[in-house]
């Protein structure tokens, strides 16, 4: 159980769910949806910790998706609208086994790497969150996220986790990106002042390391309207992800409210499913 954690207030959790309002929303279906404040040793400062659980879940040890925010976000901002609500119901209807979603802040504009020294949003997710999500009863024993997602940076971001479990020898079954934040100019990349030079962007940069995402199902949506899409398709090809799905639609929330069902389906998919206590 998530002991401690304060339920978020109804106008957070009317953006989480998508809902106009909150009230109409708390239903059977309605998402369990949790905050807290943590201190994180490696950023240097206390953070939110959002949790989003379908209200049918198991009573421990539930699987957890690292949810990583776009650029200019925050944890609680993370999912896209309505996949909070979405999720709850497909968990409900039996569309998927049940997963739940954890979000932390990982700084607005350093795309989920220690682009400031002293703080470092990887090193959190890595070695920080699965002691917290363990510590709630969540992500089985070793508290680790089964998969990844994210949108805009924090697709970037969660390419970027996804290799580094993989270096851990701890692989993610499953990463679903929305978006990602794949530049092909190191001058667009600049201005986002989010790496210190060319050489320190190439050597994280997704497309040029796509064999170190090797093991890992991917499943990838863009809109043939994003500025992302070039570098989206490149990506696509190099990886040959399970999913691939280019449509109409910008770099927008209709866009990726568009996605929520073929995302929630594809981490349903790669959910493990716990083990029947013993009698």
């Amino acid at each position: 159980m998530v002991g401690g954690a304060a339920l978020l207030a109804t106008a957070g959790l009317a953006a989480l769910t998508g809902s106009s309002a909150a009230h109409r929303s708390v239903t059977t279906t309605a998402p369990d949806i949790r905050s807290e404040s943590l201190f994180s040793r490696a950023r240097g400062q206390y953070v939110d910790l959002v949790l989003i659980l379908p209200p049918e879940r198991p009573v421990q040890e539930l699987p957890m998706v690292a949810m990583l925010h776009a650029r200019g976000g925050s944890a609680r901002g993370a999912s896209p609208n309505g996949m909070a609500r979405y999720l709850s119901q497909a968990v409900a209807t039996g569309r998927v086994p049940p997963f739940g979603l954890a979000a932390v802040d990982g700084g607005p504009y350093a795309y989920w790497h220690e682009s400031t020294p002293g703080d470092d949003p990887m090193a959190m997710l890595l070695e920080e969150l699965p002691v917290w999500l363990a510590d709630r009863g969540l992500g089985g024993v070793s508290g680790h996220p089964f998969a990844a997602a994210g949108t805009s940076m924090g697709g970037f971001g969660a390419l970027v986790y996804t290799r580094r479990r993989r270096e851990r020898a701890t692989p993610l079954a499953a990463t679903g990106v929305l978006a990602p934040a794949l530049l092909t100019d190191w001058d667009e990349m600049r201005e986002r002042e989010a790496f210190r030079d060319r050489q320190a962007w190439a050597a994280l940069d997704p497309l040029r390391h796509p064999d170190t995402l090797d093991g890992t199902s991917l499943g990838v949506w863009c809109g043939t309207s994003d500025p992302f899409v070039v570098g989206t398709r490149r990506f696509v090809r190099r990886t040959d992800p399970e999913v691939a799905v280019f449509r109409d639609g910008g770099h927008s929330g209709d866009f990726y409210t568009s996605a929520m069902p073929g995302l929630v389906a594809f981490l349903g998919r790669h959910t493990p499913v716990p083990a029947e206590p013993r009698t």
